[in-house]
């Protein structure tokens, strides 16, 4: 599997997020996974602590994992732009 830049990433995440109004900040830093990810998200980490993943379950399960961690930071870039954004 590729790994991403993590700082040429983060630059871009912080690009993008600096466009999102303060609502849309909000909005998609308040948004929950679906019903239906968390559900196989739950079953991959169950098996990944047991032990039992297989190899195309690992590779689904990473996937997540660092899909989430994009997620996560642009939730936090969104959220430090709304300050910023509003303490100026």
């Amino acid at each position: 599997m590729a790994t991403l830049d993590s700082t040429s990433l983060h630059r871009y995440l912080q690009q993008l997020t600096a466009t999102f109004t303060p609502e849309l900040a909000q909005h998609f830093a308040s948004l929950p996974p679906s019903v239906e990810f968390q559900i196989r998200l739950d079953e991959l980490g169950e098996k990944a602590n047991e032990g039992t993943l297989s190899d195309e379950e690992r590779q689904e399960y990473e996937t997540y994992v660092e899909a989430m961690d994009v997620v996560a930071e642009l939730r936090v870039n969104a959220m430090l732009d709304n300050r910023n954004a509003s303490s100026a």
